[in-house]
C-alpha cells in the first residue's frame, strides 16, 4: 500500500469521498465512504469516539510529544527526534516552563514526566499536531479533528471517524441508523511492532451501553468505529471507564462488536489483532490483500475498510 501524504480535502477529494473496501463473507466490494449507507441497515448502531485531537506536540530545547495524563498529575511524553535518549531527573526547556523525566514509562520510548506548567495551556499556546515522515508538511489541528471531537485528550487523531461528514450522519440517521459516543484517549502511535497497546483513559456512558443491549436485543448490529471504539466496548459493556489495558485478539476475541469501519494499518501493528477479534484473520488478510492489489492508501488520511463478519 501507499501511504497517504496529505488530507484528501488537499487534492480535491472530500472527506467522505475517501475510498472504501467492504469486506464481508461473500467477497469484497470496492466503494466510496459516501456510499456507507449502501452497507448498514435501519436499526444498525455506529459507535464513535468523540475524543479530540490535542496539538500534542511542543518544540522547544527538544520536540516532546505529549501522550497522556496519568492519575497523579504526571504526563507520559516521547522525546523526539527518534532516538533520543534521556535520564531520570533531567530538565528539558519548554517554551515556557520546563519539564522533568521522573521515570521511563516504556523503556527507551516513552516517558513519565512532570511540567512545570499547565499542560493544556502550553499545547493551546504552542503546541501544533503530531506529525510522522509519511506526511511531509504540517497541516492545522482543524485537519486533525472529526467531526464528533467534544472532549479534548488524544494525542493522535481516532482516524477511523475522519471521513465522516456531518451531510453523511445526517443521512445515516435520516435513514434509520442510530450513533452513539464513547471517549477514548489515544496515546503516541501504537509502540514497536508485536507489543500490545498501552493502557488508554476511556469512559463509556450508560447511555450508550442501554443502546448497545437494545440494539443486540433486536436484530441489529453494532458497527464500531476504529480500534479505540472496539477496545471501550468490550472493556465496559455496561459503561463505566477508567482505564483500560484490554488486549483483543485470538485468546480474547470481541464479544460486543459485529463490525468495524477501520482505516489501514501497517503490517504487524497491534491494531491488526484487533481487526481479527471482530473480523477474523481470514476477512481481515482479504482484505488487506485486496486493498494492497488495489492501491488504497494507509494511515490517518488515507482510505477506509468496513469489516462485516457476519
Amino acid at each position: 500500500m501507499i501511504s497517504a501524504v496529505e488530507p484528501p480535502e488537499a487534492h480535491g477529494v472530500a472527506r467522505d469521498g475517501v475510498r472504501m473496501l467492504v469486506a464481508r463473507p461473500s467477497g469484497v466490494t470496492h466503494a466510496h465512504f459516501s456510499d456507507l449507507e449502501r452497507f448498514l441497515r435501519p436499526g444498525d448502531l455506529v459507535v464513535v469516539n468523540n475524543s479530540a485531537t490535542m496539538a500534542a506536540a511542543v518544540d522547544g530545547e527538544l520536540t516532546v510529544h505529549f501522550s497522556t495524563w496519568l492519575d497523579d498529575g504526571s504526563w507520559v511524553v516521547e522525546l523526539r527526534p527518534e532516538g533520543t535518549e534521556g535520564v531520570a531527573g533531567q530538565q528539558i526547556e519548554l517554551p515556557v516552563g520546563k519539564l522533568e523525566l521522573v521515570s521511563p514509562y516504556v523503556p527507551g520510548r516513552l516517558w513519565r514526566a512532570r511540567v512545570s506548567v499547565d499542560v493544556p495551556d502550553l499545547l493551546a499556546r504552542f503546541g501544533r499536531p503530531i506529525k510522522y515522515s509519511y506526511v511531509p508538511r504540517q497541516w492545522p489541528i482543524a485537519d486533525y479533528q472529526t467531526v464528533f471531537a467534544r472532549d479534548s485528550g488524544s494525542a493522535e487523531m481516532p482516524s477511523a471517524g475522519r471521513p465522516f461528514s456531518v451531510e453523511l450522519v445526517t443521512s445515516l440517521v435520516s435513514a434509520g441508523v442510530l450513533f452513539a459516543p464513547i471517549t477514548l484517549h489515544t496515546g503516541v502511535s501504537s509502540i514497536e511492532e508485536g507489543k500490545p497497546p498501552l493502557p488508554e483513559r476511556f469512559h463509556v456512558p450508560e447511555s450508550t451501553a442501554r443502546l448497545v443491549r437494545m440494539t443486540r436485543a433486536s436484530g441489529g448490529r453494532v458497527i464500531a468505529v476504529g480500534t479505540t471504539v472496539t477496545r471501550a466496548l468490550e472493556s465496559a459493556p455496561d459503561g463505566g471507564g477508567g482505564w483500560t489495558g484490554l488486549v483483543l485478539g485470538p485468546e480474547r476475541p470481541a464479544r460486543i462488536v459485529d463490525g468495524l469501519i477501520t482505516g489501514w494499518h501497517a503490517p504487524g501493528a497491534s491494531h491488526l489483532q484487533l481487526l481479527q477479534a471482530v473480523a477474523g484473520a481470514e476477512l481481515v488478510g482479504t482484505a488487506y490483500a485486496e486493498a494492497s492489489r488495489k492501491g488504497y492508501l494507509w494511515h490517518e488520511f488515507g482510505d477506509s475498510c468496513l469489516l462485516l463478519p457476519s
